[in-house]
């Protein structure tokens, strides 16, 4: 038996635990039990009545889990996944939710690839890689660049008030422990911060392997990170956050300016994109002469974009 957030509370257990059984853990009843990463559906069950939100998008659905909860407990639910055509790092979310949700869900909640831990383009579905699967990204600061991009996709596409956030877990590789639940926060705004929960992990591919040497011990939990979005554009969240995060400034340049243009339209000039990187990051900019080619040159590498005419920029269809 195990503690973890998951089913309703037990009669004096704190908020957010319960104590269930290993077989129920184990019990697959929504999504595909073959999808590796796989996320048990009890915990959506759990967030959908801490939450209870009416709409819900999940961007990297995977197997369909989370919407399989969410469709059996009456809420109306979107599911969107690269390996279905949908872009999280260059498609706004908000303009593939159903039209009567004004591009406005309750709940945007994802559970992506741990960096490298499960390869999922080119193994888990497709024939070869894809360049914005977040599991093929080729360092750390990759993953967190395109990670921030992809939550900052979910804040625009939740109401004022609505909730958004991700299910991530830590990794340790070649003796190496890389704590991205922690390290991502550094990208997200403080203000919005509501929830850190810790889940326990069960059914690890590690947890079946013998090491000679596990000098401090299994990850055995990941973390359930939640934000509510609050009124202001995206610009404004970014501005609080590089402020205030000395090193994110330093290498976050392509989260800044695509999560800046997330608010501009199908297509877009150049000089529109300098004035969103100009309200997302006025002191990062002061301290770069040469910003404005950093944009353009910006632009021209964040997937899902084409550049028609001079100075005109437009979303792939």
């Amino acid at each position: 038996m195990y503690y973890t957030s998951v089913t309703s509370y037990t009669a004096g257990m704190p908020p957010g635990l319960a104590l269930v059984h290993d077989a129920q853990v184990q019990a697959y009843i929504w999504g595909n039990a073959k999808w590796r990463g796989n996320c048990s559906g009890y915990i959506y069950r759990h967030l959908f009545q801490l939450l209870t939100p009416q709409r819900f998008c999940d961007p990297m659905v995977g197997s369909g889990t989370s919407v399989d909860v969410a469709r059996e407990m009456g809420i109306e639910a979107v599911g969107l996944d690269l390996h279905s055509g949908f872009n999280v790092l260059s498609q706004p979310i908000r303009l593939h939710l159903p039209a009567h949700w004004n591009g406005q869900a309750d709940l945007c909640f994802s559970h992506p690839p741990y960096h490298t831990m499960v390869t999922y383009s080119g193994a888990q579905w497709g024939n070869e890689a894809h360049p914005d699967d977040l599991s093929r990204c080729s360092n750390l600061d990759e993953f967190y660049e395109k990670l921030a991009l992809a939550l900052l996709n979910q804040r625009d596409s939740v109401k004022v008030g609505g909730i958004y956030g991700t299910l991530l877990g830590d990794l340790r590789q070649k003796g190496a422990y890389h704590a991205l639940a922690s390290d991502i926060q550094a990208y997200l705004p403080r203000s919005e911060r509501r929830a850190i929960l810790i889940k326990a992990q069960h059914n690890t591919q590690s947890g079946t392997r013998t090491y000679s040497k596990l000098r401090f011990g299994r990850i055995e939990h990941e973390y359930i990170l939640l934000y509510e979005r609050q009124p202001g554009q995206v610009y404004a969240v970014l501005a609080e956050t590089v402020q205030t995060q000395q090193e994110t400034r330093t290498r976050s340049w392509k989260a800044i300016i695509g999560a800046a243009i997330l608010g501009l339209g199908e297509t877009f000039t150049t000089a529109q994109a300098y004035q969103a990187v100009m309200n997302a990051a006025p002191e990062r900019i002061q301290q770069s002469e040469h910003w404005q080619a950093k944009v353009r040159q910006t632009l021209q590498q964040l997937p899902g974009l084409t550049n028609p005419e001079r100075g005109v920029w437009a979303r792939a269809a």
